[in-house]
Protein backbone atom coordinates (compact mmCIF):
# COMPACT_ATOMS: atom_id res chain seq x y z
CA UNK A 1 0.00 0.00 0.00
CA UNK A 2 1.43 3.69 -0.92
CA UNK A 3 1.55 6.36 1.66
CA UNK A 4 -0.44 9.48 1.40
CA UNK A 5 1.86 11.70 -0.36
CA UNK A 6 2.84 15.24 1.01
CA UNK A 7 1.77 18.55 -0.22
CA UNK A 8 3.65 20.09 -2.81
CA UNK A 9 6.44 16.95 -2.72
CA UNK A 10 7.82 15.43 -5.84
CA UNK A 11 5.60 13.55 -8.17
CA UNK A 12 5.31 9.78 -8.17
CA UNK A 13 7.70 8.02 -9.82
CA UNK A 14 6.38 6.14 -12.07
CA UNK A 15 4.91 9.38 -13.98
CA UNK A 16 8.23 11.26 -13.91
CA UNK A 17 10.39 7.92 -15.48
CA UNK A 18 7.51 7.54 -18.12
CA UNK A 19 7.70 11.66 -19.18
CA UNK A 20 11.86 11.62 -19.22
CA UNK A 21 11.53 8.54 -21.73
CA UNK A 22 9.00 9.97 -23.66
CA UNK A 23 11.36 12.91 -24.14
CA UNK A 24 15.02 11.31 -24.38
CA UNK A 25 12.58 8.90 -27.14
CA UNK A 26 11.56 12.08 -29.43
CA UNK A 27 15.44 13.83 -29.21
CA UNK A 28 16.86 10.40 -30.05
CA UNK A 29 13.94 9.95 -33.02
CA UNK A 30 14.81 13.63 -34.21
CA UNK A 31 19.09 13.06 -34.12
CA UNK A 32 18.16 10.57 -36.04
CA UNK A 33 16.24 12.37 -38.70
CA UNK A 34 18.78 15.16 -38.96
CA UNK A 35 15.47 17.41 -38.43
CA UNK A 36 17.03 20.98 -38.03
CA UNK A 37 16.06 22.77 -34.28
CA UNK A 38 15.21 25.87 -35.94
CA UNK A 39 11.81 27.23 -37.92
CA UNK A 40 9.27 24.01 -39.05
CA UNK A 41 11.70 21.42 -37.31
CA UNK A 42 11.50 23.19 -33.92
CA UNK A 43 7.67 23.43 -34.09
CA UNK A 44 7.25 19.78 -35.22
CA UNK A 45 9.43 19.07 -32.18
CA UNK A 46 7.38 21.07 -29.50
CA UNK A 47 4.50 19.66 -31.17
CA UNK A 48 5.41 15.98 -30.24
CA UNK A 49 6.50 16.87 -27.13
CA UNK A 50 3.15 18.04 -26.63
CA UNK A 51 1.19 15.40 -27.43
CA UNK A 52 3.40 13.03 -25.60
CA UNK A 53 2.99 15.49 -22.23
CA UNK A 54 -0.80 14.71 -22.66
CA UNK A 55 -1.14 11.36 -23.69
CA UNK A 56 1.09 10.52 -20.49
CA UNK A 57 -2.26 11.14 -18.57
CA UNK A 58 -3.35 8.04 -19.43
CA UNK A 59 -3.25 5.60 -16.71
CA UNK A 60 -4.14 2.12 -16.61
CA UNK A 61 -5.55 0.58 -12.33
CA UNK A 62 -5.23 -3.21 -11.79
CA UNK A 63 -7.90 -5.24 -10.32
CA UNK A 64 -6.28 -5.33 -6.89
CA UNK A 65 -6.04 -1.28 -7.18
CA UNK A 66 -8.05 1.84 -6.86
CA UNK A 67 -6.51 4.88 -8.41
CA UNK A 68 -6.24 7.61 -6.42
CA UNK A 69 -6.21 11.38 -8.33
CA UNK A 70 -4.37 13.21 -6.53
CA UNK A 71 -4.41 17.30 -8.20
CA UNK A 72 -1.05 19.63 -6.84
CA UNK A 73 -1.70 17.24 -4.08
CA UNK A 74 -5.43 17.43 -3.02
CA UNK A 75 -7.56 14.51 -3.59
CA UNK A 76 -10.17 14.59 -6.35
CA UNK A 77 -11.39 11.51 -7.15
CA UNK A 78 -10.77 7.70 -6.93
CA UNK A 79 -10.95 5.39 -9.82
CA UNK A 80 -11.65 1.46 -10.20
CA UNK A 81 -9.74 -1.00 -12.30
CA UNK A 82 -9.16 -0.35 -16.01
CA UNK A 83 -7.87 2.64 -18.33
CA UNK A 84 -8.40 6.07 -16.73
CA UNK A 85 -6.90 9.45 -17.83
CA UNK A 86 -6.17 12.74 -15.33
CA UNK A 87 -4.25 16.25 -16.56
CA UNK A 88 -0.20 15.42 -17.12
CA UNK A 89 2.42 16.20 -14.48
CA UNK A 90 2.89 18.54 -12.69
CA UNK A 91 -1.29 18.84 -12.39
CA UNK A 92 -2.23 15.31 -11.32
CA UNK A 93 -0.43 12.43 -9.48
CA UNK A 94 -1.75 9.32 -9.64
CA UNK A 95 -1.60 6.53 -6.59
CA UNK A 96 -2.56 2.92 -6.48
CA UNK A 97 -2.85 1.47 -3.11
CA UNK A 98 -3.66 -2.14 -3.00
CA UNK A 99 -7.15 -2.74 -2.28
CA UNK A 100 -8.06 -6.29 -2.35
CA UNK A 101 -5.40 -7.13 0.36
CA UNK A 102 -7.27 -8.62 3.95
CA UNK A 103 -5.41 -7.31 6.74
CA UNK A 104 -5.71 -9.14 10.48
CA UNK A 105 -6.31 -7.55 13.54
CA UNK A 106 -6.07 -9.43 16.90
CA UNK A 107 -8.03 -8.07 19.84
CA UNK A 108 -7.41 -8.99 23.52
CA UNK A 109 -3.89 -11.41 23.00
CA UNK A 110 -0.91 -11.09 22.15
CA UNK A 111 0.59 -12.05 18.39
CA UNK A 112 3.68 -14.31 18.40
CA UNK A 113 4.91 -12.19 15.59
CA UNK A 114 4.63 -15.04 12.65
CA UNK A 115 2.90 -14.06 9.60
CA UNK A 116 -0.39 -14.96 9.06
CA UNK A 117 -1.31 -18.40 6.33
CA UNK A 118 -2.65 -15.54 3.90
CA UNK A 119 0.14 -13.08 4.00
CA UNK A 120 -2.11 -10.46 5.01
CA UNK A 121 -0.76 -7.78 7.81
CA UNK A 122 -1.22 -8.33 11.77
CA UNK A 123 -1.46 -5.46 13.58
CA UNK A 124 -0.90 -6.57 17.51
CA UNK A 125 -3.02 -5.50 20.66
CA UNK A 126 -2.09 -4.78 23.86
CA UNK A 127 -3.48 -7.17 26.72
CA UNK A 128 -5.26 -5.20 28.57
CA UNK A 129 -7.91 -5.34 26.12
CA UNK A 130 -9.06 -8.48 26.43
CA UNK A 131 -10.88 -7.58 29.94
CA UNK A 132 -14.42 -6.63 29.39
CA UNK A 133 -18.02 -6.38 31.85
CA UNK A 134 -20.77 -8.63 30.80
CA UNK A 135 -24.33 -7.68 31.10
CA UNK A 136 -24.87 -9.72 34.65
CA UNK A 137 -22.21 -7.98 35.66
CA UNK A 138 -19.38 -10.67 35.35
CA UNK A 139 -16.03 -9.54 34.39
CA UNK A 140 -14.37 -11.67 31.21
CA UNK A 141 -11.64 -11.64 29.30
CA UNK A 142 -12.10 -11.95 25.21
CA UNK A 143 -10.14 -12.40 21.93
CA UNK A 144 -11.36 -12.00 18.66
CA UNK A 145 -9.71 -11.75 15.05
CA UNK A 146 -11.16 -8.84 13.14
CA UNK A 147 -9.92 -8.77 9.50
CA UNK A 148 -10.77 -6.34 6.70
CA UNK A 149 -9.15 -4.39 3.64
CA UNK A 150 -9.71 -1.21 2.13
CA UNK A 151 -12.96 -0.26 0.92
CA UNK A 152 -12.40 3.42 -0.25
CA UNK A 153 -8.87 3.90 -1.33
CA UNK A 154 -9.29 8.08 -1.19
CA UNK A 155 -10.83 8.00 1.98
CA UNK A 156 -8.83 5.62 3.80
CA UNK A 157 -5.72 7.82 2.55
CA UNK A 158 -7.01 11.18 3.10
CA UNK A 159 -10.27 11.06 5.93
CA UNK A 160 -8.86 9.32 8.55
CA UNK A 161 -4.91 10.13 9.97
CA UNK A 162 -4.32 6.69 11.30
CA UNK A 163 -6.56 4.20 9.82
CA UNK A 164 -5.01 0.45 11.45
CA UNK A 165 -5.50 2.18 14.78
CA UNK A 166 -8.94 3.68 14.11
CA UNK A 167 -9.99 -0.34 13.02
CA UNK A 168 -8.29 -1.46 16.52
CA UNK A 169 -10.29 1.39 18.67
CA UNK A 170 -13.23 0.94 16.98
CA UNK A 171 -13.27 -3.31 17.15
CA UNK A 172 -12.78 -2.84 21.05
CA UNK A 173 -15.38 -0.85 21.46
CA UNK A 174 -17.94 -2.73 19.44
CA UNK A 175 -17.02 -6.03 21.21
CA UNK A 176 -17.16 -4.31 24.59
CA UNK A 177 -20.70 -2.84 23.72
CA UNK A 178 -22.14 -6.63 22.87
CA UNK A 179 -20.65 -8.20 25.31
CA UNK A 180 -21.83 -5.83 27.77
CA UNK A 181 -25.44 -6.93 26.86
CA UNK A 182 -24.97 -10.33 26.77
CA UNK A 183 -25.18 -12.92 30.24
CA UNK A 184 -21.59 -14.13 30.82
CA UNK A 185 -23.28 -17.74 30.48
CA UNK A 186 -24.59 -16.92 27.01
CA UNK A 187 -21.17 -15.58 26.03
CA UNK A 188 -18.95 -18.46 26.91
CA UNK A 189 -21.64 -20.90 24.87
CA UNK A 190 -24.26 -20.75 22.63
CA UNK A 191 -23.97 -16.64 21.68
CA UNK A 192 -20.73 -16.44 20.94
CA UNK A 193 -21.51 -16.41 16.71
CA UNK A 194 -23.97 -14.21 17.69
CA UNK A 195 -21.84 -11.96 19.52
CA UNK A 196 -19.08 -12.14 16.58
CA UNK A 197 -21.75 -10.91 13.94
CA UNK A 198 -23.66 -8.14 15.65
CA UNK A 199 -19.43 -6.62 17.01
CA UNK A 200 -19.10 -6.96 12.98
CA UNK A 201 -22.53 -4.82 12.17
CA UNK A 202 -21.91 -2.28 14.95
CA UNK A 203 -17.90 -2.24 13.83
CA UNK A 204 -18.71 -1.39 10.29
CA UNK A 205 -21.32 1.30 11.42
CA UNK A 206 -18.82 3.07 13.32
CA UNK A 207 -16.32 3.28 10.61
CA UNK A 208 -19.13 4.12 8.17
CA UNK A 209 -19.38 7.38 10.51
CA UNK A 210 -15.96 8.32 10.38
CA UNK A 211 -15.29 8.06 6.32
CA UNK A 212 -12.77 5.67 7.06
CA UNK A 213 -12.87 3.42 3.53
CA UNK A 214 -12.35 0.41 5.50
CA UNK A 215 -14.57 -2.71 4.76
CA UNK A 216 -14.95 -5.02 7.30
CA UNK A 217 -14.91 -8.86 5.86
CA UNK A 218 -15.10 -10.88 9.03
CA UNK A 219 -15.02 -11.33 13.05
CA UNK A 220 -14.03 -14.30 14.87
CA UNK A 221 -14.62 -14.43 18.59
CA UNK A 222 -12.05 -17.34 19.64
CA UNK A 223 -11.89 -17.35 23.36
CA UNK A 224 -14.48 -15.83 26.00
CA UNK A 225 -13.03 -17.13 29.83
CA UNK A 226 -12.85 -15.47 33.61
CA UNK A 227 -9.58 -14.09 34.33
CA UNK A 228 -7.02 -16.17 35.60
CA UNK A 229 -7.07 -15.14 38.71
CA UNK A 230 -10.57 -15.54 39.32
CA UNK A 231 -11.16 -19.00 37.49
CA UNK A 232 -11.10 -21.46 40.50
CA UNK A 233 -13.56 -19.02 42.57
CA UNK A 234 -15.62 -18.48 39.26
CA UNK A 235 -15.79 -22.12 38.88
CA UNK A 236 -17.07 -22.89 42.07
CA UNK A 237 -19.53 -20.30 41.42
CA UNK A 238 -20.99 -21.83 38.69
CA UNK A 239 -20.70 -25.94 40.37
CA UNK A 240 -23.16 -23.76 42.85
CA UNK A 241 -25.13 -22.49 39.81
CA UNK A 242 -25.58 -25.94 38.56
CA UNK A 243 -26.36 -27.18 42.06
CA UNK A 244 -29.29 -24.63 42.28
CA UNK A 245 -30.60 -25.51 38.96
CA UNK A 246 -30.75 -29.13 39.54
CA UNK A 247 -32.34 -28.42 42.77
CA UNK A 248 -34.87 -25.95 41.11
CA UNK A 249 -35.75 -29.07 38.42
CA UNK A 250 -36.08 -31.45 41.05
CA UNK A 251 -38.04 -29.35 42.72
CA UNK A 252 -40.27 -28.36 39.88
CA UNK A 253 -40.91 -31.91 39.04
CA UNK A 254 -42.32 -32.87 42.24
CA UNK A 255 -44.57 -29.59 41.83
CA UNK A 256 -45.42 -31.01 38.83
CA UNK A 257 -45.81 -34.56 40.09
CA UNK A 258 -47.82 -34.04 43.63
CA UNK A 259 -49.69 -31.16 42.08
CA UNK A 260 -52.11 -32.86 40.01
CA UNK A 261 -52.44 -35.52 42.55
CA UNK A 262 -53.43 -33.06 45.38
CA UNK A 263 -55.97 -31.27 43.01
CA UNK A 264 -57.45 -35.18 42.21
CA UNK A 265 -58.25 -35.99 45.89
CA UNK A 266 -59.56 -32.38 46.66
CA UNK A 267 -61.69 -33.28 43.47
CA UNK A 268 -62.56 -36.46 44.81
CA UNK A 269 -63.23 -35.32 48.53
CA UNK A 270 -65.35 -32.25 47.09
CA UNK A 271 -67.53 -35.09 44.86
CA UNK A 272 -67.89 -36.72 48.10
CA UNK A 273 -69.02 -34.12 50.17
CA UNK A 274 -71.39 -32.91 47.75
CA UNK A 275 -72.90 -36.52 47.24
CA UNK A 276 -73.30 -36.41 51.42
CA UNK A 277 -74.64 -33.57 50.91
CA UNK A 278 -77.38 -34.21 48.58
CA UNK A 279 -77.91 -37.56 50.57
CA UNK A 280 -78.26 -35.51 53.69
CA UNK A 281 -80.84 -33.42 52.16
CA UNK A 282 -82.51 -35.60 50.55
CA UNK A 283 -83.20 -37.87 53.62
CA UNK A 284 -84.08 -34.59 56.01
CA UNK A 285 -86.72 -33.82 52.91
CA UNK A 286 -88.04 -37.35 53.55
CA UNK A 287 -88.15 -37.20 57.29
CA UNK A 288 -89.65 -33.87 57.11
CA UNK A 289 -92.32 -34.89 54.88
CA UNK A 290 -93.32 -38.13 56.94
CA UNK A 291 -93.29 -35.83 59.78
CA UNK A 292 -96.06 -33.66 58.42
CA UNK A 293 -98.16 -36.17 57.18
CA UNK A 294 -97.62 -38.15 60.88
CA UNK A 295 -98.45 -34.32 61.70
CA UNK A 296 -101.46 -34.13 59.53
CA UNK A 297 -102.82 -37.66 60.17
CA UNK A 298 -102.13 -36.80 63.85
CA UNK A 299 -104.25 -33.33 63.56
CA UNK A 300 -107.34 -35.29 62.39
CA UNK A 301 -107.01 -38.40 64.89
CA UNK A 302 -104.98 -37.80 68.11
CA UNK A 303 -105.62 -40.70 69.70
CA UNK A 304 -105.46 -43.12 66.85
CA UNK A 305 -102.37 -41.52 66.14
CA UNK A 306 -100.74 -42.03 69.14
CA UNK A 307 -101.80 -44.88 69.58
CA UNK A 308 -100.50 -46.50 66.41
CA UNK A 309 -97.06 -44.16 67.09
CA UNK A 310 -96.92 -46.46 70.51
CA UNK A 311 -97.44 -49.76 69.08
CA UNK A 312 -94.66 -48.99 66.11
CA UNK A 313 -92.36 -47.57 68.96
CA UNK A 314 -92.64 -50.71 71.41
CA UNK A 315 -92.61 -53.06 68.34
CA UNK A 316 -89.36 -51.82 67.46
CA UNK A 317 -88.17 -51.74 70.74
CA UNK A 318 -89.03 -55.45 71.42
CA UNK A 319 -87.32 -56.84 68.02
CA UNK A 320 -84.60 -55.85 69.74
CA UNK A 321 -84.88 -57.34 73.36
CA UNK A 322 -83.11 -60.49 74.39
CA UNK A 323 -85.89 -61.57 77.16
CA UNK A 324 -89.67 -62.96 77.14
CA UNK A 325 -92.84 -60.97 78.81
CA UNK A 326 -95.30 -62.79 80.03
CA UNK A 327 -98.94 -61.38 80.31
CA UNK A 328 -99.52 -61.14 84.11
CA UNK A 329 -102.90 -61.52 83.71
CA UNK A 330 -102.68 -64.84 83.43
CA UNK A 331 -104.84 -67.78 85.61
CA UNK A 332 -102.63 -70.63 87.32
CA UNK A 333 -99.14 -71.72 86.67
CA UNK A 334 -100.05 -73.02 83.33
CA UNK A 335 -99.98 -69.01 82.06
CA UNK A 336 -96.23 -68.43 83.75
CA UNK A 337 -93.58 -69.58 81.27
CA UNK A 338 -90.12 -69.52 83.20
CA UNK A 339 -87.71 -67.24 82.04
CA UNK A 340 -84.70 -68.88 80.11
CA UNK A 341 -81.54 -67.32 78.40
CA UNK A 342 -82.29 -69.17 75.47
CA UNK A 343 -80.38 -66.81 73.34
CA UNK A 344 -77.11 -67.68 75.55
CA UNK A 345 -78.18 -71.72 75.23
CA UNK A 346 -78.56 -71.83 71.46
CA UNK A 347 -75.03 -70.12 70.99
CA UNK A 348 -73.25 -73.37 71.52
CA UNK A 349 -75.55 -75.43 68.65
CA UNK A 350 -75.45 -72.79 66.49
CA UNK A 351 -71.67 -72.84 66.47
CA UNK A 352 -72.07 -76.36 65.91
CA UNK A 353 -74.01 -75.98 62.98
CA UNK A 354 -71.31 -73.94 61.62
CA UNK A 355 -68.73 -76.69 61.78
Amino acid sequence: MSSTPIEGGEPPVNDRTRLDAIIQGIKARTANSYISLSGKGLALLVMLIAIAWVLSGIYKVQPDEQGVVLRFGKWVETTESGLHYHLPYPFDTVLFPKVTQINQLQLGRQSDGTPSNSGAAVINSDSHEKQMLTGDENIVEADCVVFWRIKDAGQYLFKVKNPEFAVKIAAESALREVIGRTPIQAAMSDKRQQIADETKSLLQQLLDSEQSGILITQVQLQRVDPPIAVIDAFNDVQRARADQERARNEAEAYHNDILPRARGEASHINQDAEAYKTQAVNLADGEAKSFLSVYQSYTQAKDVTEWRLYLQSVDAVLKKASKVIIDSSGKGMSAVVPYMPLSEKEKPAIKEVKK
